[in-house]
This record gives C-alpha cells, sequence and structure tokens, in this order.
C-alpha cells in the first residue's frame, strides 16, 4: 500500500508518523511518501519520519519529494495538510479582521475566507495531479478550511473525503469522563466543518443508551472549561457545541480577547521553529511532547481509521467526516458538504440519518452553508465582488460597512496569492 502527504513538510507530520507506526495492523503501509515545496523542513521532518518507524520496527519506505506529481503516482491514497502562505499568511488572517472590529481566526468569518481563496485553487491542481496519474486513489482532505475545500474537490468530481480531529477529540474525552474505550462512544455529530454540535453520546454504537444528559450533569464543568465558554451556555443547550462556536455565541468578547493578546498565529510559529531544531537532532526518535500543544490532537488515529476503511483494510464502520449532504439535512443543498456520522467504506461515505435538528441549529448551519457556496464560488472564479458578497453573507460578518472593509484588507493582504487580484 502506498500512501502520499501533501503537506509533508508541516510540524504535524511527526503525529501522524507515529499513528502509522502504532497502527501498521490497521494501515498497512509498504511505501510513504512526504510531499513538500519547503526542502529545508521536508529533510528535518523525513529524517524523524524515519527513526519514528526504525524504532517502532515499522517495515514500511519512507521516500520526500518536491515533485507532486512523482510522489502521488500510483499512490492508494493521498492526504493533503498544506497551508498555502504558511504561518505568515495566518497571522495575516488573524489580524486584519479586528481591524473592522471582527474574529480574526484562520477557518472561520473573514479569515477563514482569504484562506479559501488561497487553497481551493491549488488543492484542485494537486488533484488533477493525482487523478491523471491515479483516478482511483482517495483524497482525503485534512486541509483548511475543510467544508469548502471538500466541497471544491467533490464539485470538480474528485474521490475526496474530509476529515477535521473536533469530533474524535470529543470522543477521547468523553470516553475518558465515561470511563469506558474511546471506541465505545458514539457521537450524534452534526452540523458543516467546525459548526457542529455533539446533539447526543451514545454508548455501544448508534443505537446505544444516550448519555449526554448525565454526562453533563456529572462534568459540565470540564466540559465547558474545554470548550471555553461558561457552563451556562452548555447547560442551556442541553448539547455540546464545538469550540469554534464561542466565535458565534460569544462574538464581541473574543474579539476583545484576541485584541489583547498575541496570535495564535504567533505562538504556533515560535513552537514551529522549537519543534524544528527538535527534529534536526539525529538522536530524537520519536514524536516530542510539545508537538501536543501545536494542535491536531488525535489527527493520526482519525486518518488510520479513515485511510483503512476506504481502501478496504478494516477500519471502523462508522467515522464522523466531511461528505456530501445528498438529503441527510433536508433544509440544505443536496450538494453541501456537512459533517456528520457516516458508514465508510470502500464505496466512500453515506451519512447517517440525522434526526430533525432544533432551529437553533439548522437555522445557522444553512446561514454557513450560503456563504460557503458564494466562498466557493468566490474561490473559483475570483472577483472583488464575489469576495464582497462572500463576506456579506457570513454571520460573524453580515454588515454592509464592514464586508467593505474586510474585502479591501482581504485583497490587499492576499494580492500575491489571487490570480485575479
Amino acid at each position: 500500500m502506498k500512501l502520499a502527504v501533501v503537506g509533508g513538510g508541516s510540524t504535524y507530520t511527526p503525529e501522524l508518523i507515529d499513528g502509522f507506526a502504532r497502527l501498521r495492523d490497521t494501515l498497512p503501509i509498504g511505501e510513504l511518501v512526504l510531499i513538500d515545496p519547503a526542502a529545508d523542513r521536508l529533510d528535518l521532518v523525513g529524517g524523524l519520519a524515519r527513526r519514528i518507524f526504525t524504532k517502532q520496527g515499522h517495515p514500511g519506505r519512507i521516500v520526500t519529494t518536491s515533485d507532486v506529481d512523482a510522489g502521488v503516482a500510483d499512490a492508494d491514497a493521498v492526504l493533503l495538510q498544506l497551508r498555502v502562505g504558511g504561518q505568515a499568511a495566518r497571522q495575516q488572517d488573524e489580524t486584519w479582521p479586528l481591524e473592522c472590529g471582527c474574529v480574526g481566526q484562520e477557518t472561520t468569518g473573514a479569515g477563514g475566507l482569504a484562506k479559501a481563496l488561497r487553497t481551493v485553487p491549488v488543492v484542485l491542481d494537486i488533484a488533477e495531479r493525482v487523478r491523471r496519474t491515479n483516478p482511483d486513489a482517495w483524497i482525503i482532505d485534512f486541509t483548511n478550511p475543510v467544508g469548502i475545500v471538500t466541497r471544491a474537490l467533490l464539485q470538480a468530481g474528485h474521490k475526496a473525503v474530509g476529515l477535521c480531529n473536533v469530533a474524535i477529540g470529543f470522543q477521547r474525552k468523553f470516553a475518558k469522563l465515561l470511563d469506558v474505550a474511546p471506541g465505545q462512544v458514539h457521537l450524534d455529530h452534526v452540523g458543516l466543518n467546525h459548526l457542529t454540535w455533539e446533539t447526543a453520546v451514545r454508548v455501544g454504537g448508534p443505537d446505544g443508551a444516550d448519555v449526554l444528559p448525565k454526562l453533563l450533569a456529572d462534568h459540565g464543568d470540564a466540559v465547558a472549561e474545554d470548550l471555553r465558554m461558561p457552563r451556562a451556555i452548555v447547560d442551556r443547550l442541553g448539547v455540546v457545541p464545538s469550540y469554534y462556536l464561542r466565535y458565534y455565541y460569544q462574538h464581541d468578547a473574543v474579539v476583545e480577547e484576541l485584541r489583547t493578546k498575541p496570535s495564535r498565529a504567533a505562538e504556533v510559529a515560535a513552537m514551529e521553529r522549537q519543534l524544528l531544531d527538535m527534529y534536526g537532532d539525529p538522536a530524537l526518535d520519536e514524536k516530542p511532547a510539545l508537538l501536543a500543544k501545536r494542535g491536531g490532537a488525535y489527527y493520526s488515529e482519525a486518518a488510520v481509521d479513515l485511510a483503512a476503511s476506504l481502501l478496504g483494510n478494516g477500519g471502523s464502520p462508522y467515522q464522523v467526516v466531511n461528505t456530501v449532504n445528498n438529503g441527510t439535512l433536508p433544509f440544505l443543498p443536496d450538494d453541501a458538504v456537512i459533517e456528520v456520522q457516516a458508514a465508510v467504506d470502500g464505496a466512500g461515505a453515506r451519512p447517517l440519518p440525522v434526526e430533525r435538528l432544533d432551529p437553533l441549529y439548522s437555522g445557522l448551519i444553512a446561514h454557513v452553508t450560503g456563504y460557503e457556496e458564494l466562498a466557493l464560488q468566490a474561490a473559483l472564479h475570483g472577483g472583488r465582488d464575489r469576495v464582497f458578497k462572500a463576506l456579506l453573507a457570513h454571520p460573524l460578518v453580515g454588515q454592509y460597512a464592514y464586508a467593505e472593509q474586510l474585502t479591501d484588507r482581504l485583497v490587499a493582504h492576499n494580492r500575491e496569492h489571487l490570480a485575479w487580484a
């Protein structure tokens, strides 16, 4: 089995490598190709990756290359984890929206739109290269904004599934609170990427008893603290929102918070410098503890599980993924991409049925889906007017004056990445 990772020079990659090594019986990789244009980073990450495989006794071969076509040739699956513009672009995404009184965040709001505009054309070019060399390969997208990027891939006819680590993070945390094995916890997880709610927590599978009310009663403080939201919000909802919902439920307070502290991008950039120094140590043969602070917790387990299922090598029968709606949420277009529990196998991902949602959730989902459709049109076709309309449609922007100012700033800060600007 051959897997390729585009963005293989990421400081995330040792987390992925560690999972591949530990879970080699689930996903038996014969060749792993790490692809990245940054040769210096790729050498450091590739060296550590080989040492991790060696230490854990993995027989697979690890290859590094900057040549996308050569790297993805004959791959059974291609994992996308790239960041167009690097941390410098992320720093901008998290900064200039604050100048207009809007949340500065890399995957949602104005910053998320900027990332989508930079990313979608690059991802589609890579996907076409995959299709030319191996049209049967699965594309697993971990590149944010996952919902928009996955929708672009699916609309272009690619065999693609989107992946996020939010759900597996909740599964692991809830399992610990409930003192059960993670595999016993099934989430009724519904929404869009980075806009989801856990409406039930079932022990034993999709038909298991819902223990969410007891979980919140017994551990509500711990859940709320993890979300960085007041417990009163969680108690009134009676469900567990993704921590990204704080940008909606506490927008103004979050803006003030972000204005008074260093950006997450600055923190991550400093952390990456430390990690790369560590990766260059020839004695290091395991992922360092610092990597846990970088983000992407349990990413490797989710990626292994999904790839194994798609490639017919086992894997969990039900997984939370980003895939086409196709009537699952009847208030959305069929071609919208949603994030829900799905049955996953070699034929792809098929969403499980979802009970009727409270309008408190379905209304916001529909609103953001409208924005995502406009964002994708802007990413595919360009133009200041399309960018403006997408911003005006976003519930974290929504006002004409804000949309005008943010459009100017977005274009100014991203001109080098926008072919039409």
